[in-house]
């Protein structure tokens, strides 16, 4: 089965229906469609976040999230997988990512989903600078984002064992 991978970067806002209903190809066989939704906080690090600003390079970005979705479909039967990531100005309540995944049943669904959404936070060349009462800063990576990223490798390992 080939599925079907989209890869979408936009500065403006997307509409979360209208993107399950792109997902689905129509096919009977699809049982399951797992999605998530990402915002922007009012707060990080106990600091209040007015603002966050997501710069990317076009083409590499893209090429790296694709092969992220490649991957997901190498590891679980899913018939579509896509990922919209909004750059740009944005503020605390703003959408910020939409990640969705259709597949025959649901923990294929949920497992890609989860695993699109951590390779996100950690392969994807996204910079984000956060302002607030504070200034502005670039915001570092999270070592908790590295930790759940590992698990996947940790689990495909174990699997070719």
């Amino acid at each position: 089965m080939t599925a079907t991978l989209s890869v979408i970067i936009q500065e403006a806002d997307f509409d979360v229906a209208h993107l399950q209903s792109a997902l689905l190809r129509g096919n009977a066989a699809e049982g399951a469609v797992a999605t998530f939704t990402g915002y922007v906080r009012n707060v990080n690090n106990d600091s209040r976040v007015d603002s966050l600003e997501l710069e990317h390079y076009p083409g590499m970005t893209e090429r790296s999230i694709g092969e992220i979705l490649h991957e997901s479909a190498q590891r679980w039967p899913i018939y579509g997988a896509s990922v919209v990531h909004r750059v740009g100005l944005l503020h605390p309540g703003d959408q910020i990512v939409w990640v969705g995944v259709s597949s025959a049943h649901r923990a294929a669904a949920f497992a890609a989903c989860d695993f699109i959404m951590d390779y996100l936070k950690t392969r994807a060349p996204f910079w984000k600078k956060e302002t607030g009462p504070q200034g502005s800063a670039w915001v570092e990576a999270r070592d908790s984002d590295a930790q759940r990223a590992r698990r996947w490798r940790q689990q495909q390992a174990q699997s070719q064992q």
